[in-house]
């Protein structure tokens, strides 16, 4: 099995600054891509940041220039350094992980973390 666990979540001005983690345990040989998403009251939930193990990155165009995703590949974590944030940025964060668990299968799997929420309010 495998678990994600997020940190780093709380309650922030605007304009103000988080950095969430992404910790991934359990039964890992591999980890394809990693990312963030979010979802806010009575939306769906959206991707915000992935990032693969080579390193290349997308983000939605709402956070491009105010956030950084980033992993650290030999502690299978995984990161969301979010500035300059917004009310709209408020919602529960989700991190995911595409993990292959065995050398004798190619096979990935997507796990998710539990969620941080991240409210940003005055």
């Amino acid at each position: 099995q495998v678990q994600l666990v997020e940190s780093g979540g709380g309650l922030v001005q605007p304009g103000g600054s988080l950095r969430l983690s992404c910790a991934a345990s359990g039964t890992i040989f591999s980890i394809n891509a990693m990312g963030w998403y979010r979802q806010a009251p009575g939306k769906q939930r959206e991707l915000v940041a992935e990032i693969t193990s080579s390193g290349r990155i997308n983000y939605a165009d709402s956070v491009k220039g105010r956030f950084t995703i980033s992993r650290d590949n030999d502690k299978n974590t995984a990161f969301l350094q979010m500035a300059s944030l917004k009310p709209e940025d408020t919602a529960v964060y989700y991190c995911d992980a595409d993990v292959r668990s065995s050398g004798y299968s190619s096979s990935y799997y997507k796990y998710w973390g539990q969620g941080t929420q991240v409210t940003v309010a005055s």
